[in-house]
This record gives structure tokens, sequence and C-alpha cells, in this order.
């Protein structure tokens, strides 16, 4: 079918697909919430693989991305009318092919390389997962409230006010340590806050989270060198150093059978996944005595700290590969990826061609859709724009679209 599917709603997120018939030959169709390009039969076979990828260059995803109407993240959406309205720069047909042929050797290789990445990542994460069970596995378990000196406790809501005594955001807890400068002003004076006060050995545990992963995480205080509370989205536990050290704690905290005990109990309200002291305090996990913790705990610091470099690695490999793949197609659409050729069909040319083939086919203005249609999408015809007298651009309106249903690409 080589149409190619533009997604409107929230366009920070770089969905554009290239249909091809698929097995079913049943009628598609498409949501609403896609622009769908169609182009002349003649080559659409060249221009919708190029146009597909245009539409993922650095060029054009800047522009959509500031041509938004709507609040925020996914409520904003890109208007049909503005994408067709964009400049397209069009090369000749058989140069269009070579860039297309370019990146599609290149950008697979990037993705295969993306693919091996995602793997590593997740080894590194079983090898950590491993290595602390067969630490810890053949120790008595128990529960979380048997080792704190006091009940878990809930910190408390405060609205924002410049220059009100300090209260952390959910974002200093991390997997490992509280990052206390992550903190905004309340509107609250010390004397309110000294109840909810974090102090060096306090192990926070997050309340909620729009993410399973995340709800329950749990991270220890080392250090607290400013004033700072703890939120309402907080849980404080203060671990018995007499029964377990607070490095422990964290080590274990950590762990696969402690995640999946809080991943399966976790109750979800609004799309928030959310724990409470009852479910925390029930969570068990290994306990060996306080000399054996400390072996365990320097043997793990050694190994969190190898596997932290290979995890960087990972991490650095992975932005140079999105930097690749911006610059690939930066240059492709410069005209730097591909030889030029002065042998090939000029653009201008190319362009009449298409013209004069929706003029025969007897193609009409963009047409609006009735407001008691059946909701599925229907792929609009739009006029051709001509190029403009100087360069060799198209609007994205050079694209036919008969009006037929689409299937929406899984």
């Amino acid at each position: 079918m080589d149409d190619v599917l533009v997604c409107k709603i929230n366009p920070r997120i770089n969905r554009v697909w290239l249909t091809k018939p698929g097995v079913s030959r049943r009628p598609k169709i498409a949501s609403s919430e896609w622009l769908v390009l169609r182009f002349p039969e003649s080559v659409k076979a060249v221009m919708a693989p190029y146009v597909r990828r245009y539409l993922s260059s650095p060029a054009f995803r800047e522009w959509i991305t500031g041509a938004v109407s709507g609040a925020t993240g996914s409520h904003t959406r890109a208007k049909s009318k503005d994408i067709l309205n964009q400049l397209v720069p069009v090369p000749p047909l058989e140069e269009q092919r070579r860039i297309v042929a370019a990146l599609d050797e290149q950008l697979s290789r990037l993705d295969t390389a993306s693919g091996t990445l995602q793997i590593t990542g997740r080894r590194i994460d079983r090898y950590l997962q491993a290595t602390l069970h067969r630490m810890t596995s053949d120790y008595a378990p128990v529960q979380l409230r048997e080792v704190l000196t006091s009940g878990l406790t809930n910190g408390r809501s405060v609205p924002t006010r410049e220059g009100g005594f300090p209260v952390l955001r959910l974002t200093a807890l991390s997997k490992t340590y509280v990052d206390v400068s992550q903190h905004k002003d309340g509107d609250w004076e010390a004397s309110d806050a000294e109840p909810f006060l974090v102090r060096q050995g306090d192990f926070l545990i997050a309340r909620g989270n729009g993410s399973l992963s995340l709800v329950g995480r749990g991270s220890l205080v080392i250090n607290a060198p400013i004033p700072v509370a703890y939120p309402d989205t907080v849980i404080r536990a203060c671990p018995d150093t007499e029964k377990i050290l607070p490095e422990y704690l964290r080590t274990i905290w950590s762990s696969l059978a402690v995640r999946r005990q809080i991943e399966s109990r976790a109750r979800t309200t609004a799309g928030i996944y959310k724990v409470n002291q009852k479910i925390l305090g029930s969570i068990e996990f290994p306990l060996p005595d306080l000399s054996t913790q400390r072996v365990l705990c320097t043997q793990w610091s050694s190994i969190e700290q190898q596997a932290g470099h290979l995890t960087h690695t990972v991490s650095v490999s992975k932005r140079r590969s999105a930097t690749l793949r911006h610059s690939l197609l930066a240059e492709a659409f410069a005209g730097r990826l591909v030889p030029q050729d002065p042998a090939n069909e000029p653009a201008d040319a190319l362009l009449d061609r298409i013209r004069a083939e929706r003029e025969a086919a007897g193609v009409s203005k963009f047409r609006r859709r009735s407001p008691r249609r059946a909701p599925a999408q229907r792929a609009h015809t739009s006029e051709l724009a001509p190029p403009p007298p100087s360069t060799d651009t198209s609007a994205l309106a050079a694209a036919t679209q008969p009006t037929l249903d689409l299937e929406i690409p899984s």
C-alpha cells in the first residue's frame, strides 16, 4: 500500500509508519489521530519511503514538536493542515531511491546495535539480581516492621511557597541514595517541618508512582547537609541498627524478591500505583547477623561499582547511537549523504509529472469530512502545491490521498 501514517497526538514521540499490504483483504481503517499520506502510483514505491524518513528527520521533528496545540504531554496535537503545508526537500526520484537505500543500510545497523545495547542492559540487571540472591538466600526471612526502631511514618503534603522551609521532591529518591539537593520551598515553617526532618540513616520509600516499577522504590539517606523534610509521597523507615545495617536494607530492598512482593500488593487508583504502611511493613527479606551483613555490604559495593561502570558504558553508547541517527538523517536531507547525478530527471520535471498525473486522475482539493460520518479516519485528497520557483522543495500536500480506509499499524 505504501501509505505514510503520521501520528498527530503527542508528537514529541517520533511515530511515523510506512504501511505494507497485509494478509487480510478486509477494509483497513486508521484512527483519527493519524494523518494518512498516499502518493501517486507511478512514484509511491520511492517517494513514500523517502517522505517517511524525512518525517523522522531532525528538521521536521523539531518543527512538529513546537507546532502543537493542547495543554501538556499526551494532550498535545499537531494539525493536519499545518503538517500538509510544511515544505519537503525533493531531489530527483533516483536520488531519493539512493537516499532511502543508504539510510536503510545505516539505520538497520544502528537498530541492531541498539538492540544489543538493550540486551546488555537487561543482562547486567539479571546478573546483579542473581548475584544478590546467591549471597542472601540462605538466611532466615524477617518482615520490615521487625527491624525498625519505630513504625513507618508518612510525610506531609506541603504546597510550594518561595522562601519556605525545604521539602524533598519525589525525584530525590534514586535506586540507591537520596539526593537531598532535589527539594522545593514548602509553604510551612521550620517548627511545622520538625517532625518530618530527614536524618542520616533514614530509609525513604516512594508511596506512589504512575509506574509500577517505581512504586515502593527505597533510597538511603547517607547525609543531610541541609535541613530538609520529606513529603506525603514518601514513607520513612528508621532501621534499628542493632538488628540491620541501613546499607544492607538499601541493598536487599532492591532485590527481585522484594520487588515482586511490592508490585503484587500495590493498588492502583486513577492510574497511580500506591503502597501503604501495612503493605511495606509486611515485606519479607533474608536477614543475616550484623557481622555477615557488613561482609555482604562490602562485597556488594564492589560488585555494584563494577556493574555501574558497565551500565555507564551502555548509556554512553546509547547516546552516541541516537546522535549518529540524528546526524545521518540530517545529512541525508541536506543532500550530503549520497552522490548527486546530473543525469537524473530534475525534481521540477518530477513534480510536473506528478501534477499531470493528479489532474488526469481528477484529484480534487482537500475535502472536509462530514461530521456525521463514521469515526474512522478517511484519507483525504489534498491539492498539489507547486514548488517554489528557486528551490527543489514541495509541500507535503504533494501526497495524494484517495478516500480509503487504512489499517493502524500495531
